[in-house]
């Protein structure tokens, strides 16, 4: 370290750097955490301090290669993550030689991965602004549309959870905000994905660092697995966990807010405020289970004029979830997916019934069965196409649980598609106050393929299905 070199703990008070943000005794828990990451010296009540978040008797005297904090809401995690990384592509780059490591012509990049887009905008907000300060301000070359070119030829990259954006890159520092909640379309575990993919993107950078920040959720993934491994641990690898209260002092335990909301829902509280990890949700059904069922390599089964066949439609509205559609049939104890549809939004919910219907047909199919969303449209809909929607006498999450002993069993021949198995895969189940149970999708995550296919394969385990399949298929012959 030079003589003019700042550190990140000097640099969150600087009135001319990061100061603005963290001005104020508020912060002054976060002041512990600033310094341990990078294995600055602690006195005697920071030490403290820093026992109490970490489980560790003595402070780091060096950098942290990762670091995990699991913190409750409201603690200042975003704008910390911004200042995190607005620092190691400045003044951490010139003193850990992140650029030194750099070859001629290759460019490093500094991310920020956020749990979705509107998490990604508040982040880089906070990121640019810190930029406009005089001295950082100094040191940008370009303002693009997800983040910054400095002048000292690295790229600040705030965008979410998708492990593309790391491939082909060399990544000399990461933060991972919010990992707790990560969920994309193509996997159940974008978080393990990420970091498998990040690691050989830094390394060829000594000392690139890699932070995780969220607030807690299940007793699964990656941030969970790295508290378990190294809270309480000596090593370079930091965790911190601590509740809202003691990260952002102005919200008090024993005040309105955090009473009414231990009331209102304990085991929501204690993780999204406590910073405990739940213990009430755990994963319903293991990949291996769901991939065992899964014919490779077929996509769609033919329409066989000997079967009988059964539908299952789960509709939307359009405006964030997905209109799905599932045919089934059953072949003595074995319930055979045959065809899938999904029309991702934004889309005409008529226009979609309409494509149904038409394909409902193909399959010799005159009625469907479908949730209650919606009311009477759905019902209306399908009747002006000539088919008849019968509603679902399950809940989807009904559904869900007598699927899983048909998975287990191997009854269920389904389709190769990474979509449904990925829904299925993240499915939970939640055990509410006075022991009811649940099943149903993560925050932030889609289960409208699953819950179709789960309706049409319980369709085919119900014993008057056959016999009402039966029934329409005559009634379709004698209608042609």
């Amino acid at each position: 370290m030079t003589d003019h070199a700042i550190t990140y703990a000097e640099a969150c008070t600087d009135p001319n750097l990061f100061g603005p943000w963290f001005d104020g005794e508020t912060w002054a828990t976060w002041r512990v955490i600033d310094k341990a990451l990078f294995g600055l010296p602690l006195d005697a009540d920071e030490l403290a301090i820093f026992r109490d978040l970490t489980g560790r008797d003595d402070a780091p005297t060096e950098a942290a290669t990762e670091a995990w904090f699991v913190c409750g809401r409201r603690s200042g995690k975003d704008v910390k993550a911004a200042s995190i990384v607005a620092y190691l592509a400045t003044f951490g780059a010139e003193i850990y030689g992140y650029r030194e490591r750099l070859t001629r012509g290759e460019r490093g990049v500094v991310q920020l991965l956020a749990v979705d887009r509107d998490q990604a905008k508040v982040c880089l907000g906070y990121l640019k602004a810190m930029f406009e300060q005089p001295i950082p301000a100094k040191m940008v070359a370009k303002d693009t549309a997800d983040g910054l070119d400095l002048t000292n030829g690295l790229g600040i990259e705030v965008t979410t959870n998708d492990r593309r954006r790391v491939r082909g890159r060399t990544v000399v520092a990461s933060v991972f905000d919010e990992v707790a909640f990560w969920r994309a379309e193509n996997t159940a575990n974008p978080d393990d994905e990420v970091y498998n993919a990040i690691k050989p993107a830094m390394a060829t950078i000594p000392g690139a660092m890699l932070i995780g920040i969220s607030s807690p959720y299940a007793r699964r993934g990656l941030l969970w697995r790295k508290y378990k491994a190294h809270h309480g641990k000596a090593g370079r690898i930091l965790v911190v966990r601590a509740p809202t209260w003691v990260m952002n002092p102005t919200i008090k335990r024993d005040g309105e807010f955090l009473t009414e909301a231990y009331r209102d829902d304990p085991s929501s509280a204690a993780a999204e405020f406590g910073a405990q990890f739940r213990t009430d949700i755990e994963a319903f059904i293991a990949r291996e289970v769901v991939e065992a069922c899964v014919a490779t390599g077929l996509y769609e089964r033919p329409s066989l004029p000997e079967e009988s066949y059964l539908a299952f439609v789960d509709p939307s509205g359009g405006s964030n979830d997905a209109m799905t559609l599932a045919i089934a049939h059953a072949e003595g104890e074995r319930s055979i997916l045959d065809a899938v549809r999904e029309r991702k939004p934004p889309f005409s919910p008529e226009g979609v019934v309409a494509d149904f219907c038409a394909f409902l047909k193909t399959y010799g199919i005159r009625e469907v069965v479908g949730d209650r969303y919606g009311g009477e449209w759905p019902r209306e809909q399908f009747r002006k196409h000539g088919i008849d929607y019968r509603l679902a006498e399950k809940p989807r999450s009904d559904l869900y649980r007598d699927l899983l002993p048909v998975l287990n069993s191997g009854q269920a021949d389904l389709l190769d598609s990474d979509r449904l198995v990925n829904q299925l895969v993240g499915l939970e189940r939640r055990v509410a106050r006075g022991g009811k149970e649940s099943i149903d999708h993560a925050p932030g995550g889609h289960d409208d393929l699953a819950n179709a296919v789960a309706g049409a394969i319980d369709l085919t385990r119900n014993e008057a299905a056959p016999v009402a399949a039966m029934f329409l298929r005559k009634r379709h012959r004698e209608a042609a």
